[in-house]
């Protein structure tokens, strides 16, 4: 079973959970706002994908934090503890499916390469 986190109101969140209904793949939802998420779990993620995949610099989170932090030449740790402190910063959605992170965001194709054929 694949576990889907982000956020409820997120409209790639949505465009993700739909797609995987229509395709009758079978998910739980852990929305980090409301159920929150462990830095070691980002920790994780980050090792599997990168926390430049994870860090989302295109939202009004990122664009609302201080200069100097947005300037600054972030390690995984600080991205981490920023992500944990910020779940808005955390890319949406994540995909994951036995502690193995599937997908990032949205993308048809690659749900269907990834998704589609292994649930």
């Amino acid at each position: 079973m694949y576990t889907v986190y982000g956020i409820k109101n997120c409209d790639t969140v949505k465009k993700a959970t739909n797609w995987l209904t229509q395709h009758k793949i079978p998910f739980t939802f852990h929305d980090y706002k409301t159920e929150g998420i462990t830095r070691s779990r980002l920790t994780d993620w980050s090792r599997q994908t990168g926390w430049e995949v994870l860090l989302n610099k295109k939202g009004t989170t990122w664009r609302n934090l201080d200069a100097t932090v947005k300037e600054k030449s972030l390690t995984q740790k600080e991205a981490v503890q920023l992500m944990a402190a910020h779940t808005s910063l955390i890319k949406r959605p994540v995909i994951e499916r036995d502690g193995k992170v599937i997908a990032v965001g949205f993308d048809e194709l690659k749900y269907k390469e990834n998704l589609s054929s292994k649930h």
